[in-house]
């Protein structure tokens, strides 16, 4: 086995030693439902008999049992047994049984003995014995409810988390990047920093506080500066459309339980409006029987006026193409947008800025030729290099395939995968990015960009979708050199995807302390006496004037009160005037990380910040050199 299969088995045996750990300590009564391995461990799902539970203050005596279990050395057995006779075996366990009636009727069930005590419904495949486990190096971090299949309207239950690696220095290394990720959780620097906030009146849907909407608008202007570098045309387009337009797109089929529906019957609702008798008054039948109701809105899938909320731009995009007669000597046309998009989650998967239900994309859609998705993409992935190369992280590439769900012929799939795959072998080398078969969009194949945070964790976030659907479904042509009408193919693009999302990673990356040119506020002001303000005053409007984001104190405070407050903001340069500053037309300089410079001439500390906000270099400049 290669590391990550042994991992898998090494976590997943873990996982019934925790399952048979507690059975033992809270007795036989314990329903025990699903134990998968993780990227860093495993957890098991329970349903404990009524009163007891498992908190913190559990987790040792847990521990102890299962390195009481693995001494015992007991061999594991695997064995094949028919439906009745697992049935038989896991008589009292209900989410067993509800799992063995889900299996067709002739597939092959396994389960593993641990021990004569203890049983298992699985696939596995497991250790031979305990011993092999004696070396484990676990530990339980977390319990959690969670609904059987995730379903909230199913058994609450309560699922314990361990880490689980092959030896205590991998362990102890884990645990300490997962108390470092700990320390720089966005959600805990952004309101340390007042960068954003959110209110239960709309749910994983941000307040972009001031100091937040300063760094927000510096991403979109780096952004549209790349963009407009590469030929890119922005548009804005309607946040709110009629359902015609998700239906021709096949989103409403594909996507509608993600999307915010707006009620058409002119806003009425089932309170509002006798349905029935408002159906039955069309004369229509066909129309009558399409009557569909979703939650408490009442809408009628043909002639009612049932708008939503777009969760993605591409539809639009599309229809701003087909406005007009477009030729072959127009492509490529780039398409890039920063709407507003929707989309409905459920509470319990919502996290921070890092799964939101209202964000904006880096997005666009680029029409071309087949004949130039080559040199598109090639382009795209440029960008890529040179945005990610500004932050610092590195990225690998992922091909994802054909979904079961795809819409359209196999033929052009095959077409397009072709495509991508031979732009990937070019730039990355054919064993240089990862094939996940099936995972593609429903129109399309796509190759998603992961970058690398400072701390090692992988996040998702730019990707390029090629399509070859959507441009059939809203017949889109242009007229091919020799007269002829061709389709154009749309090339789907985002490099920091949603920008919450993105801000959300460079905050913890960072650890709030971001590149002069991102930061919210670059510059702090201090005056060291009243004396003094005309002077700073003087420094923060050159500052503005020049396009630096400043911040000054005039409150007669105490000034190292004043740095520290700016200190805890994280800006890069904290200003501090008195008389000799004032006189020599200097400023003395706080650099963040504690370094000093004195009386540096106001021209040459201008400079320094331009050179940082046009170069948009990582580091400080922390020297006159």
């Amino acid at each position: 086995m290669d590391k990550e299969q042994y991992l898998e088995v090494y976590r997943h045996s873990l996982s019934h030693i925790l399952a048979k750990a507690v059975i033992e300590i809270y007795g036989k009564d314990v329903q025990y439902a699903i134990g998968p391995q993780i990227d860093d461990g495993a957890y098991y799902d329970f349903v404990l008999p009524e009163g007891k539970s498992i908190g913190e203050g559990d987790f040792t005596a847990i521990e102890n049992k299962m390195h009481e279990i693995l001494k015992r050395k007991e061999d594991w057995t695997r064995k094949e047994v028919t439906r009745a006779e697992a049935l038989e075996i896991f008589k009292d366990q209900k989410f067993k049984t509800e799992l063995i009636l889900d299996l067709p009727e002739d597939e092959k069930i396994t389960v593993y003995y641990t021990g004569d005590d203890y049983v298992d419904l699985c696939r596995g495949p497991h250790v031979e014995n305990s011993q092999e486990l004696l070396g484990a190096a676990f530990k339980i971090h977390a319990s959690s409810m969670a609904y059987w299949r995730g379903d909230e309207k199913r058994d609450r239950m309560q699922r314990v988390y361990f880490y689980a690696y092959p030896n205590k220095a991998d362990l102890k290394a884990h645990i300490k990047m997962i108390e470092e990720a700990k320390e720089r959780d966005h959600r805990k620097i952004g309101a340390q920093m007042e960068l954003f906030m959110f209110h239960e009146t709309a749910p994983g849907m941000p307040y972009w506080l001031p100091r937040g909407q300063k760094m927000y608008q510096a991403l979109m202007k780096y952004s549209r500066e790349i963009q407009r570098r590469h030929n890119y045309h922005e548009i804005a387009a309607p946040l709110i459309n009629n359902k015609r337009l998700w239906l021709i797109s096949g989103h409403w089929a594909h996507y509608l339980n993600n999307m915010f529906i707006v009620p058409g019957v002119d806003g009425y609702t089932k309170a509002d409006v006798n349905i029935d008798q408002l159906v039955d008054s069309m004369e229509d039948t066909d129309v009558k029987n399409s009557k569909i109701e979703a939650g408490s809105l009442i809408y009628n899938r043909e002639n009612l006026d049932t708008m939503a909320a777009k969760p993605m731009n591409c539809p639009n995009a599309m229809m701003v193409f087909k406005r007009k007669t477009r030729s072959y000597k127009e492509l490529p046309i780039r398409y890039s947008e920063y709407d507003v998009l929707h989309r409905k989650e459920k509470s319990g998967q919502l996290n921070g800025l890092l799964r939101v239900q209202e964000f904006r994309q880096d997005d666009d859609h680029t029409f071309v030729m087949e004949s130039q998705i080559k040199d598109e993409i090639a382009d795209i992935i440029s960008i890529a290099d040179e945005i990610y190369n500004t932050f610092g992280v590195s990225y690998r590439a992922e091909f994802s395939t054909r979904p079961d769900d795809f819409m359209g012929d196999i033929e052009v799939w095959d077409r397009a995968e072709a495509a991508l795959k031979e732009i990937l072998d070019e730039k990355y080398g054919p064993d240089g990015y990862e094939v996940n078969e099936g995972d593609g969009a429903f129109y399309g194949p796509k190759i998603d960009l992961q970058i690398k945070d400072a701390i090692g964790r992988e996040w998702q976030c730019g990707t390029i979708q090629l399509d070859f659907q959507l441009p059939h479904n809203f017949g889109l042509t242009y007229t091919a050199e020799d007269g002829s009408k061709q389709m154009p193919v749309v090339i789907h693009r985002a490099i920091y995807g949603s920008l919450e999302r993105f801000i959300g990673i460079i905050i913890e990356n960072f650890k709030g302390s971001f590149p002069f040119w991102l930061s919210p506020m670059q510059v702090g002001i201090v005056p060291i006496r009243p004396e003094h303000n005309e002077y700073a005053k003087k420094i923060e409007d050159l500052l503005i004037d020049n396009g630096i984001r400043v911040e000054a104190d005039y409150n007669d405070t105490n000034m190292k009160s004043k740095i520290k407050t700016f200190h805890n903001y994280r800006d890069p340069y904290i200003l501090v005037l008195g008389d000799r500053e004032a006189a020599e037309n200097t400023v003395s300089i706080n650099i963040r990380g504690n370094k000093k410079l004195n009386n540096v001439p106001v021209d040459k500390f201008l400079e320094i910040c331009q050179k940082m906000n046009k170069t948009r270099c990582l580091d400080l400049i922390d020297s006159l050199d």
